[in-house]
This record gives C-alpha cells, sequence and structure tokens, in this order.
C-alpha cells in the first residue's frame, strides 16, 4: 500500500472500488503483449482508415500487374527482337501507338507505385512506424528510378535506329531499380509476419518475392547475357498479398497487433509502472 492509501477512510465499499480500479487499470496486457487501454481505443478509431488504405493499396497492386504485364510484356518486350537491332527498330515504327501506349501504362504504374506506398504505410504503421515509412521511401525510390528507366523508352520513339539500345537501357535501369524493391518487400514481410493481423503465411510470399527480385537484379549485374527470372515465380507472392488485402483487408482488426512502435511502447510500460 501507499502512503496515500493508509490515510484513507476504512469505508470496505470504497476500499473494494479502489482495488477494482487498480486491477483494472493493471489488467491491460495479453500474453502476445500489448496493447493498453487508450490504445485500443486509438487502435480501434485507426481501423477504418487502415481498412480503407488496405483496399486502396490491394487495387494498386491488381491494377499495376495489369498495367505493367500489357506495358512490358506486350508493348516493349514484344516488339523486341533480342539482337537485331533493324527488326526491332522495324517492329516499333509499324506499332507505334502500340508502343506510346505501353510507355503510358508503365508511367502510371510507377504514379501507382508511389500511392501504394502510401496505404501500405498506413495499414502497417500500427506495428512500426519506422519500418513502414522506410518501407514506403524505399518503393517511392523505386519508383523514382522507374521512371528515369521509362524515359529511355522515349527516347527508343525518336531513334529508331537506336531503339534497341534505349531498350536494353531500361532493362538495365530497372533491373537496378528492383533492388530496391526487393528491399520494400522484405521490409514488408517483417511488418506482416509481426502485425497479427496479416497471415504469416503472406510475410512468409512477400519475403520470398523480395529475395526474387533482388537475386535476379544481382545476377544478371554479375553475369553478362544472365537470363535469371526467378522473380517470375516468386513474385507471385505480391500478388496473392494484393488480392488478399482486396478480400480480407475489409476486415482488419489491429487491437490484436504483435508489436508496437518503439515509443507506444514506452508509453505503456510507463503507464503500468504508474499504477504499481
Amino acid at each position: 500500500m501507499t502512503r496515500a492509501t493508509l490515510n484513507r477512510p476504512t469505508d470496505p465499499t470504497t476500499g473494494f472500488a479502489e482495488t477494482m480500479k487498480v486491477i483494472a487499470r493493471n489488467d491491460v496486457t495479453t500474453p502476445e503483449g500489448a496493447l493498453g487501454a487508450g490504445q485500443i481505443d486509438r487502435a480501434m478509431h485507426a481501423t477504418p482508415s487502415i481498412r480503407k488504405a488496405s483496399t486502396m493499396a490491394g487495387l494498386g497492386l491488381l491494377l499495376m500487374s495489369v498495367l505493367s504485364a500489357f506495358g512490358y510484356l506486350v508493348a516493349v518486350k514484344g516488339l523486341v527482337v533480342p539482337g537485331n537491332a533493324a527488326r526491332t527498330a522495324k517492329g516499333i515504327a509499324g506499332h507505334k501507338g502500340l508502343f506510346q501506349f505501353g510507355i503510358l501504362s508503365l508511367y502510371l504504374v510507377a504514379v501507382l507505385d508511389v500511392v501504394v506506398a502510401w496505404a501500405l504505410y498506413r495499414v502497417f504503421k500500427p506495428v512500426s512506424e519506422a519500418l513502414s515509412k522506410l518501407a514506403a521511401w524505399l518503393r517511392v525510390a523505386y519508383a523514382g528510378v522507374f521512371v528515369v528507366a521509362i524515359s529511355q523508352l522515349v527516347g527508343a520513339l525518336g531513334q529508331h535506329a537506336k531503339a534497341l539500345r534505349h531498350i536494353n537501357s531500361f532493362t538495365n535501369i530497372w533491373d537496378a531499380g528492383l533492388v530496391l524493391f526487393g528491399l520494400n518487400l522484405f521490409l514488408l514481410a517483417n511488418l506482416a509476419i509481426r502485425s497479427g493481423y496479416v497471415p504469416r503465411l503472406l510475410g512468409v510470399l512477400l519475403g520470398m518475392a523480395g529475395f526474387g527480385y533482388v537475386f535476379d537484379s544481382v545476377v544478371r549485374a554479375l553475369v553478362r547475357g544472365s537470363s535469371s527470372d526467378v522473380s517470375a515465380i516468386t513474385g507471385m507472392g505480391e500478388f496473392v498479398f494484393a488480392l488478399w488485402l482486396v478480400i480480407r483487408g475489409r476486415r482488419i482488426t489491429v487491437g490484436n497487433a504483435r508489436s508496437l512502435d518503439n515509443s507506444n511502447a514506452r508509453s505503456l510500460d510507463n503507464s503500468i509502472g504508474a499504477t504499481r
């Protein structure tokens, strides 16, 4: 007992009420550890905005998949004849409109990357604001590199004789940028596994996707002419994650998160200590 408690009237009703208040104040943690009463209240108020952000992120990722498939596989790669600059230039000249739409779709992918970066920051902010912010900035940085890469395709339109060279430059710059993208996925995997509201399996799949992108980029940089494409398989993890965000993201509840941001954890420890 504290000195203040000893000086209070010994009314049994009052004593019982005070005891119940202390118990209620101390009963704010779970075995997973984690949310004080005030934090649970804030988490529940944040849940609607996080659900909206998850839907936005999922839709953005799915739309990016469609746009990038058209822009790169159809409009760019579909017109390239490896090792034959003349035929590549002829193909672009004969399908100029398709090539232009492909470039436009890739620019839209870069814009959506920024939107998705912000949305995923909102989704994972309750787990760790610092890591979520770092993941978002990595994705924004990747989007910037991707825009630089796409500018090489614009150059291919005006210089048909050097079209293949510009397309190769686009590929090389994009490959370098995918290292940043892979690191972004590593951080998202960590946040997903720690979150408590995203299935651990999705975190594992995101980690595998990140590994695939980094692996391909490093191998292509070190081995000239390498066609390493591990990410074509592991990258499906991000697609599954996007589907989950759209289908299940509307039911996210952050009140049972396994991990808190350090500042929130410290404030929780202080509040618990004050009741002892």
